[in-house]
């Protein structure tokens, strides 16, 4: 599994699509089509842009919240909020190769993400960022350090955990310390599309 995951950003659907087109030809090899408060059938005609583009670049097209629109792209899986659609739900409606990651915010979360079970979890947020609506509590550095620790004391298999919300470049050494699988960039990347070889380069 890809340890750097972009997540779209754009108000409009032109945004959207040139951002994610700005990350491919930067050598994304993950993307995660999110577009809150969109029209659906603007969403879907994102996601069916997307998809297309993802399969010509050959990388991993996940779409937000939405399994029925996953499901009828044929896309690579979902991500989904702790209020979206069930994981096992989603495991009927997708079917066992598709990806499925899950949010998470407390260790409670956590540990539901791993008995539902989801491929990995989206755990944060690390910092305050604009970029999601209705923000949980901000984890820091030591909410991921005490979360990984609790799983360790309890002889617990460590999932693969993605930071997200607000994750830079210069965050990337100390996550992995603490036990971080991998990132879901965003802003920086949509900002300054050239920073994912250097993503790349210290997540391997």
């Amino acid at each position: 599994m890809e340890k750097l995951q972009y997540i779209s950003q754009g108000l409009t659907i032109e945004d959207q699509e040139l951002n994610i087109r700005k990350a491919l030809d930067n050598g994304i090899k993950w993307i995660q089509v999110r577009w809150k408060n969109a029209l659906e059938q603007e969403f879907i005609k994102l996601c069916e842009i997307s998809k297309k583009l993802c399969s010509d670049h050959q990388t991993v097209c996940i779409i937000n919240d939405h399994v029925q629109i996953a499901k009828a792209l044929d896309a690579d899986g979902v991500h989904l909020g702790l209020k979206d659609t069930p994981i096992e739900a989603a495991r009927n409606i997708l079917g066992e190769n598709k990806i499925i990651g899950g949010t998470a915010n407390t260790i409670s979360d956590v540990l539901q993400r791993m008995n539902e079970p989801c491929d990995y979890i989206g755990l944060g947020p690390l910092r305050f960022t604009s970029t999601k609506e209705q923000l949980s509590p901000i984890l820091g550095f030591e909410g991921y350090q005490k979360i990984i620790e609790n799983l360790k004391e309890n002889s617990l298999e460590i999932p693969k955990i993605f930071a997200i919300g607000g994750v830079v470049l210069n965050n990337i050494e100390l996550l992995q310390q603490i036990g971080i699988y991998g990132v879901a960039v965003s802003g920086q990347i949509t900002n300054q599309p050239s920073v994912i070889n250097e993503f790349k380069t210290i997540l391997q």
